[in-house]
């Protein structure tokens, strides 16, 4: 049989890597382990070794070419003694939906489970642990497993009652969606084919439709590029030079070997001849030997799902918003009293009456009266839309990662009724299963820094948005009253951020004065709610 390799993740952020040299030829015999061929990434020279011995019957890359990571390198064909080797390829589900197929009974047939779409352009995710073992009796709706999207923890349920036969991927690895999950045994359907047999049919050719687009997608796009030769040199350093019309193999490189940097396309430009390097020994900075052996205490882990979401965006965010913050204290001791005196009553299972409803509540109805704030800028800072919708996010810790779900049409709730969506996406939060609809369409946001102790920051704007604010946290602290005389106060640190394309510093104290003064003073929220 036949058998994709997909290649792996192979650096921190690693999404491609360039083709430097097969080590085979297509009809060679491999060994398990056996190193097939060279790839570079930005960082380092990678060599990748074969997972299980085979003769290589493809190779989908030319010398020179850029691989995709989580893409087919080559293709092996290996013994049916050895299908029960590690394939992180979706091509050996055709294998085991055959077997599978012939240890069903007459009156039972063996189904692929397809992961469906589980959130708005999700095209897969990480297995994060299966709830069933193959050999299990599954019934409808029973957990299958968790799987971790660039969103949320999602929970898959058997569309199905049967026994679960194949497990399609391990622990950890990476799923697609509108791919076989898991096969399980089912009862049959009278006139009806077993679906598993469709779905092995189909899927050689599937793959090598795949194969084909990945070919001509990459000999379309090197057709409209300037010719680059064969030189040394990383991806980014190759984009580099196609971006600026350069052909690389006529720069002079300045690393060892003769590898190309962009400091020298840089000089190639401008005419200057680089000064070669006088150790050849030395590896550029950032360059690492592959084969070296790390410490025994580091420990390396690929930023994904969440983690990974919150990276980009946060560099997108400060990348593209200029940034300015305003602070400010809150004396909350009227309203930390007032909570108090409601908790008892109105706290239940569903509804945890927290400090975080008033302060919604209490922004909200700022937010009518400077719906600036509550807007929303376009890409090119040419339009500006005013948002009819309070949509307010807080920001939670959660065990998957930062998610910021958002309550929606605070204007048109009353403080319980923010508090028992909060109590709900709290609890959403913190458990990782965030529905995607809570997670979308925010227009500001709360980041509760205090309840980890924090007093001032300066939070990241929640792009699209124009401001966030963090709340440090209560502190008992000494203060004049009117009569002159010192009493212990409850007092807030407050921190905003705003989006200084819009908003200018004198919008934002008025608006948090507004904030404050319903804050301060609940009689005068309370007065002002419609």
């Amino acid at each position: 049989m036949i058998k994709d390799f997909i290649l792996p993740d192979i650096g921190e952020g690693v999404v491609e890597c360039e083709l430097v040299e097969w080590l085979v030829a297509e009809g060679d015999t491999v060994a398990e382990d056996q190193p097939v061929c060279d790839v570079m990434t930005d960082k380092a020279l990678v060599q990748i070794p074969a997972p299980f011995p085979g003769v290589i019957s493809k190779l989908y890359y030319a010398k020179g070419e850029i691989a995709k990571v989580h893409e087919p390198l080559y293709a092996v064909e290996v013994d049916a003694a050895d299908s029960e080797a590690p394939v992180p390829a979706a091509s050996a589900d055709t294998a085991a939906s055959s077997s599978t197929n012939a240890a069903a009974s007459a009156d039972s047939q063996v189904e692929d489970f397809m992961l469906p779409d589980i959130g708005e352009g999700i095209v897969e995710c990480e297995l994060v642990e299966w709830l069933v073992a193959e050999g299990d009796t599954v019934v409808e709706d029973q957990p299958i497993c968790d799987v971790m999207t660039d969103k949320a923890l999602v929970q898959i349920p058997a569309m199905k009652a049967g026994k679960i036969v194949k497990l399609h991927y391990r622990k950890g690895q990476l799923a697609q969606v509108h791919q076989p999950l898991f096969a399980i045994e089912v009862a049959a359907e009278s006139g009806s084919a077993p679906v598993a047999q469709t779905a092995a049919a189909s899927a050689p050719s599937g793959s090598a439709s795949a194969v084909s687009q990945a070919q001509s997608g990459s000999q379309t796009a090197g057709s409209s590029m300037v010719p680059q030769g064969k030189a040394l040199a990383s991806p980014a350093v190759r984009r580099m030079a196609r971006s600026l019309d350069v052909d690389i193999a006529k720069v002079p490189g300045s690393g060892k070997n003769g590898r190309v940097y962009k400091e020298d396309i840089e000089r190639f430009l401008k005419g200057a001849t680089p000064q070669a390097q006088a150790q050849p020994q030395t590896l550029p900075q950032g360059q690492v030997q592959t084969g070296a052996a790390a410490t025994a205490n580091d420990r390396v882990e690929p930023i994904k799902g969440v983690r990974a979401v919150m990276a980009r965006m946060m560099t997108e965010s400060v990348s593209s918003i200029p940034h300015f913050t305003y602070c400010e204290e809150l004396d909350l001791t009227e309203l930390i009293a007032l909570r108090e005196a409601m908790k008892a009553k109105y706290s239940n299972d569903e509804l945890k009456l927290t400090m975080m409803p008033f302060f919604m509540k209490a922004m909200s109805l700022a937010l009518t009266e400077f719906p600036v704030i509550n807007s929303r800028v376009n890409a090119d800072c040419t339009e500006l839309t005013y948002l009819g919708r309070h949509n307010i996010g807080m920001a939670v810790d959660s065990k998957v990662g930062l998610l910021v779900p958002n309550v929606k049409d605070v204007q048109d709730k009353s403080i319980l009724d923010v508090a028992a969506e909060v109590t709900r996406l709290t609890q959403a939060a913190r458990s990782g299963r965030v529905a995607p609809a809570d997670l979308k369409d925010g227009s500001i946001s709360i980041s509760n820094i205090g309840a980890l102790g924090g007093t001032v920051a300066t939070p990241i704007i929640n792009k699209p948005e124009v401001a966030i604010v963090a709340l440090g946290k209560v502190q008992t602290l000494p203060r004049f009253n009117a009569k002159g005389k010192v009493e212990a106060r409850k007092l807030m640190q407050v921190s905003w951020s705003g989006d200084h394309r819009v908003i200018d510093g004198g919008t934002i104290a008025r608006f948090c004065n507004l904030w404050k003064q319903y804050l301060e003073q609940p009689q005068e929220m309370l007065l002002a709610m419609r």
